[in-house]
């Protein structure tokens, strides 16, 4: 092959994320790095709102927000007008939360390394719910049979993850799915430590909702979030938390009546924040340029030489057997994590602590020489 036809080298991102110049970022499970892409788009939101105020709303503004509504959609391969905007993952669960009938079947079921916000929106309901939680017998996953003999016909809903944030273990959604489904009951997701890091596909899924945001590893920062509910649920949805933007007809300003959209924008509340819509826009440019399938490509050799490199120095990791289940969070036991986590801090190393474990999680922007810094200041006495 001649010069001239030869493949472009693999692009180095690792240049449009200014932390790098003075840190080792490993906490994107935590929250993404900012791109410049994303300080750029921030800063055409300021100059918007600067130059034509409150008229930005009426054509650049509600063009963007129609946008990322469209551009999530595709990350998770939804279809149109299943997507609704919130500000964070608990207004997306509240959302849910208080469009489901539990007269007939009150119980939701959990696991216990779900994120505890899942269960939450379930255990403010007492005199409605019964929150049912799956145990996992390692700390690393829960088994699929486990799942199983907790969903009856009592039960509304099944409540889980798409990654666990306690192991990073990739669970399968499609699987926990079937079993709901099989029992008469709806299947959440939540996918905030899924959607961006690894290719999410809720049809194939068939999930019935999924949630996730720009928080981590879609690289949009706090602020910004989204719900998919399944077309063929939204005629039946009729939330008691809601708000003017889930209104058909919303500068109407009518306060007698509620017609609520007929697609997923039936689920939103009041007015999305801007500034990190824009922000998620910026982080979504780099993360639809490269592709889920690429940055899994991508990161997970850097995951398993982190993990090499841990278990070489000592640390007892706790991920998933098979790495083909794993993601982008290595959890490395700790008698003191958030000692550690500041003794890493110290050396410009950015990571971050949960009961028991130091947590590190490389993405595609990360090198193998991060982890050799990060394990070496860990080891050091």
């Amino acid at each position: 092959m001649s010069a001239a036809t030869a493949p472009a080298p693999p692009r180095d991102y690792r240049a449009e994320f200014p932390i790098f110049r003075r840190s080792v970022y490993l906490n994107s499970c935590s929250l993404g790095a900012l791109s410049t892409r994303s300080r750029a788009k921030v800063n055409e939101f300021l100059d918007l709102w600067e130059q034509r105020g409150s008229s930005a709303w009426y054509d650049v503004w509600w063009e963007a927000l129609a946008s990322l509504r469209q551009r999530y959609a595709r990350i998770i391969g939804a279809p149109a007008g299943t997507i609704a905007l919130h500000p964070n993952i608990s207004g997306a669960l509240t959302a849910v939360g208080e469009a489901l009938d539990y007269r007939m079947r009150r119980r939701v079921v959990v696991t216990s390394l779900d994120f505890p916000t899942v269960a939450y929106q379930w255990l403010a309901k007492p005199d409605e719910v019964e929150v049912v939680v799956v145990e996992s017998p390692d700390g690393v996953s829960v088994p699929l049979e486990a799942i199983e003999n907790a969903v009856d016909g009592k039960t509304a809903l099944v409540a889980t993850s798409h990654v666990f944030f306690t192991s990073g273990a990739i669970q399968d959604i499609r699987a926990v799915a079937e079993i709901a489904h099989r029992k008469g009951a709806l299947i959440l997701v939540d996918g905030y430590q899924a959607a961006g890091q690894l290719p999410v596909d809720v049809v194939a899924a068939d999930v019935d909702f999924y949630c996730s945001g720009g928080l981590k590893w879609l690289l949009g920062g706090s602020g910004v979030a989204f719900l998919y509910a399944r077309a063929g649920l939204l005629g039946g949805l009729a939330p008691r938390a809601t708000g003017w933007f889930a209104h058909r007809e919303q500068f109407r300003f009518d306060s007698r009546s509620l017609m609520l959209h007929a697609d997923a924008r039936r689920l939103e509340a009041g007015t999305p924040p801007m500034m990190p819509v824009y922000a998620q826009l910026g982080g979504l440019d780099v993360i639809e340029e490269l592709g889920p399938a690429e940055i899994r490509r991508r990161t997970m050799p850097l995951v398993e030489d982190l993990i090499d490199k841990a278990q070489w120095a000592g640390f007892k990791t706790r991920i998933a057997r098979r790495e083909e289940d794993r993601s982008a969070i290595v959890m490395l036991a700790s008698d003191d994590p958030p000692a550690a986590v500041r003794r890493l801090a110290e050396a410009s190393i950015i990571a971050d602590a949960r009961p028991g474990y130091i947590r590190l999680s490389p993405y595609f922007y990360n090198v193998a020489d991060d982890h050799r810094a990060a394990i070496e200041r860990l080891t050091r006495e």
